[in-house]
């Protein structure tokens, strides 16, 4: 039986809302931990800083609550996340224990965060989808697949680690709730808002916020270890890429980047390096969308801003096989970078009205 919930923003803003039916879907979540002898948490593969954050502030407080936990992520994640707490408990699979067909051996409880679909754990989707372990999936992201034996989704929060909040906020978790989950689940929100630029508009975000707050984090130090923690060689990077891999369209408002493999090996790029590059066209006055193309092993991986009400999860999801975000959003193209960039400029044209009209 699938027990599903999704709470819009009309009901989480109405006194009135279903509580007591929420409460019995969380109900279910507590009496499954409860019983659990092995439970293992999943972030999306190549995960960001929500989906560790997400996995790490479960992480906590199901070992503070005295349960045999483990977080398994597909591949590695970003360096700026490794000062963390708890983050070397985390086991990353690689090109040899991705294959394992024991990685879910004796667990009876299977918790994915931060994805909506089977596809984004990538190499180890099968043995997720076929485990007998009890599946929950918590998550943030739209149209989320059925996949799990509970479904805890919704659209309105700005991260999975502001509803991971609310979830422990609202279960037994809460007496195990202090400042090293909180600083994980703060990192998630934070970096997942691209400090609080979008995604944010919520009241309640910023509720949690305080929260995590008085629970113990220190926001100028998460900022610092996040945003002020990078190499000499990626910050070289960045410079590289503001002067030479820049474009400007002002009379479309829009900004793009796009990295070539030879720029990555140049600059000795880490994973995580181009974090938030996507960003950078978002600061010139007048743009208002934003994209970056990066010339992976074998596809482009694109990433899309946006300010306001333009849509780049619609815009992705029709022209780049992805989706995400109103504001923010991820897809994937299989030609080449030149013939990419090309298809994105001529894609442009489709939505010149739209663009040049818009107003910010």
């Amino acid at each position: 039986m699938i027990f599903t919930v999704f709470l819009p923003v009309y009901l989480r803003n109405n006194k009135t809302m279903p509580v007591n039916k929420f409460q019995h879907e969380l109900k279910l979540f507590e009496e499954r931990v409860q019983l659990s002898k092995k439970i293992v948490i999943v972030p999306h593969f190549n995960p960001d800083g929500d989906a560790i954050g997400s996995a790490l502030g479960l992480y906590i407080v199901l070992k503070k609550l005295g349960k045999n936990v483990e977080i398994i992520s597909p591949t590695i994640y970003p360096d700026f996340l490794k000062w963390l707490p708890y983050n070397n408990k985390i086991r990353v699979l690689g090109k040899k224990t991705e294959s394992d067909p024991s990685i879910f051996q004796d667990v009876d409880l299977l918790i994915g965060v931060d994805f909506n679909a089977l596809s984004r754990i990538d190499n180890i989707k099968d043995r997720f989808a076929g485990s007998s372990a009890f599946k929950v999936l918590i998550d943030h992201h739209p149209n989320p697949e059925n996949f799990t034996d509970i479904l805890i989704s919704d659209t309105s929060y700005s991260s999975t680690a502001e509803l991971v909040f609310e979830i422990i906020e609202a279960t037994l978790l809460k007496k195990y709730f202090d400042s090293d989950s909180a600083t994980a689940l703060y990192t998630g929100l934070m970096t997942d808002t691209g400090s609080f630029s979008f995604n944010s508009s919520n009241p309640n975000t910023f509720r949690v916020v305080g929260e995590m707050m008085k629970a113990g984090v220190d926001k100028d130090k998460t900022y610092d270890k996040v945003y002020n923690s990078f190499s000499v060689d990626r910050m070289r990077f960045m410079g590289h890429v503001m002067l030479n891999r820049m474009v400007v369209i002002p009379e479309l408002k829009t900004g793009y980047i796009y990295i070539t493999a030879k720029d990555r090996k140049s600059f000795n790029e880490q994973f995580g390096d181009t974090e938030n590059f996507v960003n950078i066209p978002l600061g010139i006055k007048g743009i208002i969308f934003s994209a970056i193309f990066i010339e992976r092993d074998n596809f482009i991986k694109i990433s899309f801003r946006s300010k306001g009400s333009f849509n780049v999860n619609k815009f992705s999801a029709a022209h780049f096989n992805g989706g995400g975000h109103i504001n923010a959003a991820g897809g994937e193209s299989h030609v080449s970078l030149h013939e990419t960039t090309e298809k994105f400029v001529s894609i442009l044209q489709t939505y010149s009205e739209e663009l040049k009209n818009y107003e910010y």
